[in-house]
């Protein structure tokens, strides 16, 4: 699972990378996944819609069996 989610995360970062910020996988478990927001992703007041709406769903899509995306 963690290959999976680096690999999807690869296609996230660029976007994420283009507004100043970055995020980095911390654990997966029992399909959910917990990443760090950084740079200025990590202190904007839109991160939560972010991580929903963005990173929550492209993980999604590319692996069915993630149920929910948390920030740490």
């Amino acid at each position: 699972m963690k290959e999976k989610v680096e690999k999807a995360l690869e296609k996230i970062r660029v976007f994420l990378q283009q507004d100043g910020g970055d995020i980095e996988f911390v654990e997966a478990k029992d399909g959910v996944v917990k990443v760090k927001l950084k740079g200025a992703c990590g202190c904007c007041p839109m991160s939560q819609m972010t991580l929903k709406n963005g990173v929550e769903k492209a993980l999604k899509e590319a692996i069915p069996e993630i149920i929910r995306v948390e920030a740490v």
